[in-house]
């Protein structure tokens, strides 16, 4: 895919995603994805990846703050002890 594509999408799915938390309507992505498949196949397929992308690293990175919250603590536990 162009590099256009991806910028369009990648921009496209920020600003989706930033609309979709404030409004709380989780699948907002799916309705915009089909706005672009009646029109650009390519775009809505590079608009789906920058959208999983994102929100696999909103998963991850909540994952990963968890166990800091466990680390800290278990650490608090472990000097009270």
């Amino acid at each position: 895919m162009s590099d256009t594509v991806w910028k369009l999408a990648s921009k496209l799915a920020e600003d989706t995603l930033k609309i979709q938390d404030a409004g709380g309507d989780d699948r907002l992505f799916m309705e915009v994805a089909k706005v672009l498949a009646a029109s650009s196949q390519t775009l809505e397929e590079a608009f789906l990846t920058e959208v999983r992308v994102r929100l696999s690293e909103r998963t991850a990175r909540a994952f990963l703050m968890k166990k800091v919250d466990e680390l800290k603590a278990s650490a608090s536990a472990g000097g009270q002890a």
